[in-house]
C-alpha cells in the first residue's frame, strides 16, 4: 500500500472509526509490544538464517493495525482485506490475530451484544426490547442470465424492467442493518418474498405492523391479504417499506 493511500486511510474518520491522533498513539503505544512480540517468537525456535536475512515483510504494522482496525468496524473479510492491502489472505489473518489482542490491551474492543442470526431471532429482539424495525425489499441490477436458462424471464423487474435480483431487508429505526434474506429473482413480489421467508407468521404473534403510508400490512391467515378485522384495508404495494413496531 502506498503512503498517500494509507494517509487517506488514516484521515477518514468512517474507515477506522478513530481520529489520526489516538492512531498515532496507537502505534507508538503497540508498534514495539509487537515487535517485541515477534522477536520472542523468533528466538523461540533454532535460527537457520544468519540476522536480518529472509523475506521482509510486505506488511507493515502501521497497515497492520489498519487493517485490524477496519475489520473490527465493518467486519470486512479477510479476503478483501488481503485484496485492498495487496498481501495473501493468510497474511491479513496473521496479523489481526497478532493485533487484535494488543488493542483489547488498550481498551478497543467489539463491546458484547446479543448476535442475530435468523429472521426469527430478529424478530423477537424487536418484540422483547420494544423497538421498531423497518422492512423493504432491495433489488440490485444483474447480468442478464445465458439464454436456454429455464427462468431466464424471472429475473426482469416489474418496476425497473430490469434483470435484478431481490433481497428483503429488515433494519431498526437507526437504519441499522439486522437481516438480509438470501437473494431471489426481481420479479417476485415483496409479500410472496416475506411469504416464503416464513416473516408474515412471524409478525402474526402480536407485533404490530404498518405501513408509514396509513395501511396496515397484511397478515397471515387471510386468504386475500388483508388485514384481520378490516375488509376494506388495500393490500400493499411493493415500493412501501413496512414499519415493525414492538410494543403492542
Amino acid at each position: 500500500m502506498g503512503n498517500r493511500t494509507r494517509a487517506a486511510i488514516i484521515r477518514s474518520r468512517q474507515i477506522t472509526g478513530l481520529n489520526p491522533e489516538v492512531i498515532a498513539e496507537l502505534v507508538e503505544v503497540i508498534g514495539p509490544l509487537w515487535q517485541e512480540r515477534h522477536q520472542a517468537a523468533l528466538a523461540s525456535r533454532p535460527r537457520r538464517r544468519a540476522v536480518g536475512a529472509g523475506a521482509k515483510h510486505k506488511l507493515v504494522f502501521v497497515d497492520r493495525l489498519l487493517a485490524t482496525l477496519v475489520h473490527l468496524r465493518h467486519g470486512a473479510t479477510h479476503d478483501v482485506l488481503a485484496c485492498w492491502f495487496d498481501v495473501d489472505r493468510s497474511t491479513i489473518t496473521r496479523a489481526i490475530s497478532e493485533v487484535r489482542p494488543l488493542l483489547a490491551q488498550q481498551g478497543c474492543t467489539i463491546a458484547p451484544g446479543h448476535r442475530l442470526r435468523t429472521l426469527a431471532e430478529v424478530v423477537d429482539h424487536l418484540g422483547k426490547n420494544e423497538k421498531t424495525g423497518i422492512i423493504d425489499g432491495t433489488e440490485i441490477r444483474v447480468r442478464r442470465p445465458a439464454a436456454g436458462r429455464k427462468d431466464r424471464d424471472k429475473f426482469i423487474s416489474g418496476k425497473n424492467k430490469e434483470n435484478a435480483v431481490k433481497s428483503m431487508v429488515l433494519t431498526d429505526a437507526d437504519a441499522r442493518l439486522l437481516y438480509c434474506s438470501p437473494a431471489e429473482p426481481a420479479s417476485c413480489a415483496d409479500i410472496t418474498h416475506a411469504r416464503k421467508l416464513g416473516l408474515v407468521e412471524l409478525l402474526s404473534d402480536g407485533l404490530a405492523v404498518e405501513d408509514p403510508r396509513g395501511c396496515r400490512l397484511p397478515r397471515s391467515g387471510c386468504p386475500d391479504g388483508r388485514t384481520r378485522g378490516d375488509p376494506a384495508t388495500p393490500q400493499v404495494q411493493e415500493e412501501r417499506p413496512g414499519v415493525v413496531r414492538g410494543d403492542s
